[in-house]
Parts: structure tokens; C-alpha cells; sequence
């Protein structure tokens, strides 16, 4: 079989990029298709393989900008031509599930989430509701959202990372779905008990839905040491409001963000998520995460066990967690337990079964 992957675009390795290699380790003869490629920012077996881009890779400013290009995304993809494989996987959290397969071909895709910004998030990302700046946005979004769901049939077999990504899948698309967890760590990894520090970890994309500014606020009322790690697009914004007893690490190695993990008494992770890797790596080095009881965490979190969860995104709700969290005893046998569903192997043998099942 000829094989295609499409993946939205290739700009840097987040938790889409981990889930394609992934895939591309269980067809390793497929080729890649994307919107947009920044080589250097991507993993080996990304970078080594053969990557077809659309015509949006060659736009001005795309390495900083191609976000503002979202109205030419269907437009792009479907440019793809995709006539000579016999199987198509669409890794999408936008557009990539919209291209246009041959009418011989399979087409399955592994949603992480339907288009966030759209859809169920829309008002998170685009708060302001007066102007011509938000009847332009309706407009590009009104065309987005059905573009999305006509380009919903295009689509053989929808597979995805949780339950809660499913509900929107048959809720935006009317489709059946099936569940593959997300390769998180590979087969065998060994949970251990590792000496804690006083302080908590938060490793995200600094994005509006991920909730930040509610971590940094709770932090800011209990005075407790929080380590926050990552960046993106409100870096700016987040570095102006930061007290003294929250630090800011950026450009960390893997090594270094795993020595967090091992020592961090505990895992903020305060967004609704479509499921969250980085709650399942902190369960990995027996660390206790405290969720949001919303989204992807209700089903890789386990509470009173790997973690809790508060009910409310307020900073009283999180800090009432935080403190039940440090009376309460965890034990290495349950985390073990909780990460041994989320292996990289599983995810391998479980995407080449449906394949092989559908073909």
C-alpha cells in the first residue's frame, strides 16, 4: 500500500508532533504532507522523511505569522494531490482532515480536536464582541465551521484521543468514532519513587485556553514556588505579571524538563484539555497532578490516586487542591498502573489494526 500523512503544519514538536511520529514509525515507507515546514524545529524521523508542502509554505512571514493565514487553510489542503495512495491518515487539529482522497483510497483520521477557535473555544480566543474586527471574525469563522463540517465526509473512519474530543466529533460532524490514547512513553517505562522539592511545575504552550494567568493567580494568593515552562504566543503578556515566587524557564533541554518532573511535588494543569501529554509525563515520575475536572484529564488522571481535580477555574477552587493534594498519599503502583495505558506501542498497534481492519 502507497501511504499519506497529513499533519497541519510542522513548526515545532508539541503534542501533535508526537503522536505523527508515532505514526510515522508504524508506516515507515509513507510519505508526509503538511501546510507549512520550518526544517530544523522537528525530531529526526520527521526531518528524514520525504515532506510535501502546499503552496502556504512559500507566503511572506510564514515562520512567525502563518496563524493569520487560517482563512487559505482549506484551500491549501485540498491543493494537496493525493491520487496515488491508496491510504490517507490525516493527523488534524485544523485542516488536515479536509483533504481531498482519491475515490479508491481510505481515509482515516486521528482528530485531536475539531478547530478549537471555531468551534466550543471560539469566545476564549476572540473575547471582544463589537466592532468590524468581530464581524470579520464571525465571517471567517461562519465560513470555517462549515467548510469543517462538509469536509467531515471526506472521511472514512474518524479515530481520536479521548472521549471528550469524540463527543465533539459527533457533535460538530455526526460521526462514530473510535479511541486511541496518544503515545505519551514507550512500552515497559518503569515508574519509581523520586525525592520531591518544594515546588510545583506547569510545562505548557503559553496559549489563552491553557490558563495560565488562573495558575499564576492562585500561585500569587498562596505564595507557593511554582516553575512554569514553556512559550508561545502570550509570553509577553505572562512575563509582565509574574510575582517573585513564580519562575519562568524557557529554551529548556527535554533532559532538563524531566529532572522537573522527577523533583516537582506537584502538576498544575489548570485548561480544559482534549487530552494533555504532559499530565500523563508527570504521572510517568510519580508526580500528582491537579487538573481542572473538565476534558481529556477526566480520563488520564485518576482521582485520589495519580492526582485531583478541582471543579471550578477559579484560584480558590485550584489552592483548595493544592491543598488537599499535600494530605493525601500517592503510591507508585498506581501511577504505574495509569501510564501503562498511554505506551507508544499500543498507539502503534492500535492505528496499524485499523488500517488493516478497514482496508
Amino acid at each position: 500500500m502507497k501511504i499519506a500523512i497529513i499533519h497541519d503544519w510542522l513548526t515545532g514538536m508539541r503534542g501533535g508532533e508526537v503522536v505523527l511520529n508515532s505514526l510515522l514509525k508504524a508506516f515507515p515507507s509513507a510519505d508526509l504532507f503538511t501546510l507549512f515546514y520550518t526544517k530544523g524545529k522537528l525530531n529526526e524521523r520527521i526531518e528524514s522523511r520525504k515532506i510535501t508542502t502546499a503552496f502556504t509554505n512559500r507566503l511572506p512571514f510564514k515562520e512567525k505569522y502563518y496563524r493569520y493565514y487560517l482563512p487559505l487553510f482549506p484551500t491549501a489542503i485540498e491543493s494537496l494531490d493525493l491520487k496515488d495512495y491508496d491510504v490517507v491518515l490525516s493527523s488534524s487539529h485544523c485542516v488536515a482532515k479536509g483533504v481531498i482522497p482519491h475515490p479508491d483510497s481510505l481515509h482515516i483520521s486521528y482528530v485531536h480536536s475539531p478547530m478549537r477557535y471555531v468551534w466550543d473555544m471560539y469566545y476564549d480566543y476572540f473575547p471582544n464582541r463589537t466592532g468590524f474586527k468581530f464581524l470579520m471574525l464571525q465571517g471567517i469563522a461562519n465560513y470555517l465551521r462549515t467548510w469543517d463540517s462538509a469536509s467531515a465526509n471526506r472521511v472514512d473512519y474518524f479515530t481520536c484521543n479521548s472521549h471528550f474530543v469524540g463527543r465533539r466529533i459527533q457533535k460538530y460532524y455526526r460521526r462514530d468514532y473510535k479511541i486511541i490514547y496518544p503515545p505519551c512513553l514507550p512500552e515497559g517505562f518503569r515508574v519509581n519513587d523520586h525525592s520531591k522539592e518544594d515546588f510545583y511545575l506547569m510545562v505548557s504552550a503559553f496559549a489563552p485556553y491553557k490558563r495560565i494567568d488562573l495558575a499564576i493567580e492562585a500561585f500569587r494568593e498562596n505564595g507557593k514556588p511554582l516553575i512554569l515552562v514553556g512559550g508561545g504566543q502570550e509570553e509577553g503578556k505572562i512575563a509582565k505579571s509574574l510575582p517573585k515566587n513564580i519562575v519562568w524557564k524557557k529554551g529548556l533541554t527535554r533532559t532538563e524538563v524531566v529532572e522537573l518532573y522527577k523533583k516537582a511535588r506537584g502538576f498544575i494543569f489548570p485548561g480544559m484539555e482534549d487530552f494533555g501529554i504532559t499530565p500523563v509525563e508527570a504521572q510517568a515520575y510519580a508526580t500528582p497532578v491537579i487538573a481542572y475536572a473538565k476534558g481529556g484529564a477526566l480520563e488520564s488522571v485518576q482521582a485520589g490516586k495519580t492526582g485531583l481535580f478541582f471543579a471550578e477555574q477559579t484560584a480558590k477552587s485550584l489552592n483548595e487542591a493544592i491543598k488537599l493534594a499535600e494530605k493525601t498519599s500517592f503510591k507508585r503502583r498506581d501511577f504505574q498502573k495509569s501510564i501503562d495505558r498511554f505506551t507508544e506501542e499500543k498507539f502503534v498497534t492500535e492505528i496499524r489494526k485499523a488500517v488493516d481492519r478497514h482496508k
